[in-house]
Parts: C-alpha cells; sequence; structure tokens
C-alpha cells in the first residue's frame, strides 16, 4: 500500500469516526468533495495546509496522518453511548409507569409521572451528547433517536387524541371511543409519522457513511 492510500485510509477512518459524510469534510477544509474522494482512494495527496486543516477538523495531528503514529493521548471523556442506553432507559420506564399507574388509577399524576421520567431520559442523552467522547457521539445519537422518535410521540399524541375524542385526556395511551374512525385515525399518522422519522434517519446515517 503506497503512501497516499494509507493516508486516504486514516482520512477516512477518521472521518467516519466524527460521522462528517465526504462533502461535510470538503466544507470544513475548503475544497470539493471530489478533492475528498481522491485523498480516501489515494490517487492524490492533501497538501500541507489542507493537511493542517484536516488535522484541525478530525481531531488528530499531521503526524498521525502522515505516519500512522497515534497522536499523543487527549483527555477522552465517557461513552455517550452509556447516556443514549441510560436516557432511553429512562424513556421506556416513564411509557411503562403511566400506563400501568393510569390503568390503576386513572389520576393525571400518573401521566405526570411517566412524562416526567421520559424528559429526564431526554436530559441524560442530552449530557451525553455535551460530556461524551466526541468519537461516540454519532453513534450514540443513532441509537438513541432510532427507539425514541417511537416513545417520545405517544403519550402528547394520545392525550390529544382522548381530548378530541372526548374521553379521557390525561391518559397516556388512546382509549378506544366508538365510532372507532379516530382510533384508526390515531393509529395511522402514529405509525406512519415515526416510520416515515425512521425511515429518515437510517437513510442519512448511510448518506454520512458515503
Amino acid at each position: 500500500m503506497s503512501l497516499n492510500e494509507e493516508l486516504g485510509r486514516r482520512v477516512q477512518q477518521l472521518r467516519k469516526a466524527k460521522g462528517f459524510s465526504q462533502e461535510e469534510l470538503a466544507d470544513r477544509v475548503g475544497v470539493s468533495r471530489q478533492a475528498v474522494s481522491k485523498w480516501e482512494s489515494g490517487q492524490t495527496a492533501p497538501d500541507l495546509e489542507r493537511l493542517l486543516a484536516l488535522g484541525a477538523q478530525l481531531d488528530t495531528t499531521t503526524d498521525y496522518l502522515l505516519t500512522g503514529q497515534h497522536p499523543a493521548a487527549r483527555e477522552q471523556g465517557p461513552d455517550a453511548s452509556l447516556f443514549s442506553v441510560v436516557g432511553t432507559g429512562s424513556t421506556v420506564a416513564g411509557l411503562l409507569a403511566a400506563a400501568m399507574l393510569w390503568y390503576e388509577k386513572q389520576t393525571a399524576i400518573a401521566t405526570a409521572i411517566g412524562l416526567l421520567l421520559m424528559v429526564m431520559g431526554c436530559v441524560i442523552y442530552a449530557i451525553g451528547m455535551t460530556v461524551g467522547e466526541p468519537a461516540s457521539r454519532p453513534r450514540a445519537k443513532r441509537r438513541f433517536w432510532a427507539v425514541n422518535l417511537w416513545l417520545l410521540p405517544f403519550i402528547p399524541l394520545s392525550m390529544v387524541y382522548n381530548i378530541l375524542a372526548g374521553g379521557f385526556g390525561t391518559a397516556p395511551y388512546p382509549i378506544p371511543v366508538y365510532p372507532l374512525v379516530g382510533y384508526v385515525l390515531f393509529w395511522v399518522i402514529y405509525l406512519g409519522g415515526c416510520g416515515t422519522l425512521e425511515w429518515r434517519l437510517l437513510r442519512g446515517a448511510k448518506d454520512k457513511q458515503k
């Protein structure tokens, strides 16, 4: 493997670890996407000015890009994925707690407790995205939203449906009310909307890996 190819491989690995697409990295260092593509394939090599810019944007040193010798250890934050998992656990617990408590008591407090746990889950996730190790953030973000874009809208949408249907407005899940047209429409909107967001999330992740 030539020196250009080795340099290109390291640029590609670091770019993907940062969650950048080729176009995003190109914008950050002031070149075209085609230039980044040629660097990564080993067809050409960046000049000194671009090499310095790459080091700054990819959080590494020019020595590592050129030689593969790892830079001096930097202060690392915790893995953001841990915050993502704990935050998701909190939102799941909130949804389950709201449903079970409301089924037993039929009070607004049950729904409030569930919403509070879900908000706490989002706060935990936000902390992880702030203090977590930068390279782990893109993966943590994808994992959190792959699940929570289904969980977080459920209670608010259910409450809106229940109010419009004339049922229990504080219930954390949709209560069937005859005629069932509104109930069916709720599930169409919920499943269709969340499914569309999930598809866009997955497509965006694939685009960033190109």
